[in-house]
């Protein structure tokens, strides 16, 4: 069978290459006689793996060097409860609610401390971000997600929360293009969209930031214990890694973030403006804050957008069924979504417009 086009909103798709590469070394990593998968993670052999994929990332991402990177696991919904542990000295956070992921980090911090809500998109099921521009001087840090995997929507803007740290889910959209890491507190983000496999979690940490966890906050979730051991506290999550660390040269082969975004706004492109044309399907999220990662549309009519989606599947183009709190289509379309994938489904909803108009 031939490879299908992925639009999962994750677990997504990988890089060929990085799928090929990882295939040649299953059983023989590097000459050691032994997959990644089975390998100690106190072995030399191992330890210069997560070495070399934390200097890979530092790379991309121009991450300062004080800043601290760990390679965890739980997904980023752990991270929901990690923030509030690490971070609440008075009690007090503001978050920004967006979409339905940073209304979940909202709700799991209210058991930790007093959560203020200082905007929300909610009341137009979240087709936009809400610009924010002053906030309370008495937070402990102010929490946002970068872009929306439901919704399809993304911030256009970093918010200036002054000497409020500012943390952000960055899970749906972590190396899609240059960010500017100095502006954040943490960013945390789950891997199994941008960077790799399910099962690894990746946060970066303003080393400032360490040491002020909450007395329960159990060890695992604790990001000072986390960077003292340099993510090994336990056995980390060994081989989602490893594909990180191959999707990471993926990356720097291809010219870094800043070639990166030339991709993905070229695909965005493509798939927007046949959007905004046609008769048939239309964008859901407003213009100035839509995704380049996720792309919800819908027809109107929740017969059409089933049969749509079938023929879609029996065309190669698979997983593009909408979430339910949107309902309709939504192509996610990360970094290892190649253009002509893109394109290719667009030359089909042309096709299908046609023939159900």
């Amino acid at each position: 069978m031939s490879r299908v086009y992925n639009f999962s909103a994750g677990p997504s798709m990988l890089p060929l290459a990085v799928l090929e590469q990882a295939a040649k070394e299953m059983t023989d990593y590097n000459g050691s006689g032994m997959s990644v998968m089975e390998m100690s993670h106190r072995s030399p052999v191992y330890e210069s793996v997560i070495a070399e994929t934390e200097k890979d990332i530092r790379t991309l991402m121009s991450i300062p060097d004080n800043y601290k990177v760990l390679f965890l696991q739980g997904g980023a919904t752990t991270q929901f409860s990690a923030v509030p542990l690490n971070l609440m000295k008075t009690g007090k956070a503001d978050y920004i609610v967006s979409g339905q992921f940073s209304g979940k980090a909202a709700k799991e911090a209210e058991k930790y401390g007093a959560v203020k809500v200082i905007a929300s998109s909610k009341d137009k099921n979240f087709t936009y971000v809400p610009y924010v521009g002053d906030f309370s001087d008495d937070a402990d840090y102010v929490h946002i997600c970068w872009n929306n995997t439901i919704f399809g929507t993304a911030f256009n803007y970093i918010p200036e929360t002054g000497t409020t740290p500012l943390v952000a889910d960055m899970s749906s959209s972590i190396l899609s293009q240059p960010i500017d890491v100095s502006k954040f507190a943490v960013i945390y983000a789950g891997a199994q969209k941008n960077m790799g496999p399910a099962g690894l979690t990746v946060v970066i940490v303003r080393e400032d930031m360490l040491g002020m966890s909450r007395p329960e906050t159990p060890v695992m979730l604790d990001w000072k214990v986390q960077a003292e051991n340099d993510s090994m506290y336990n056995t980390p999550p060994c081989y989602s890694i490893y594909v990180a660390g191959l999707v990471f040269k993926w990356i720097l082969a291809l010219g870094g973030l800043d070639e990166m975004k030339k991709i993905n706004e070229r695909k965005a492109a493509v798939l927007y403006d046949y959007l905004d044309g046609s008769k048939l399907f239309k964008p859901t999220a407003v213009k100035e804050n839509r995704s380049l990662m996720n792309v919800c549309f819908v027809t109107g009519n929740p017969d059409t957008d089933k049969k749509f989606c079938s023929e879609a599947a029996k065309a190669g183009f698979v997983n593009i069924k909408g979430h339910r709190s949107v309902g309709g289509m939504r192509a996610s379309i990360y970094n290892a979504m190649p253009v002509e994938g893109v394109e290719l489904l667009v030359k089909f909803m042309e096709e299908f417009e046609r023939s159900n108009a």
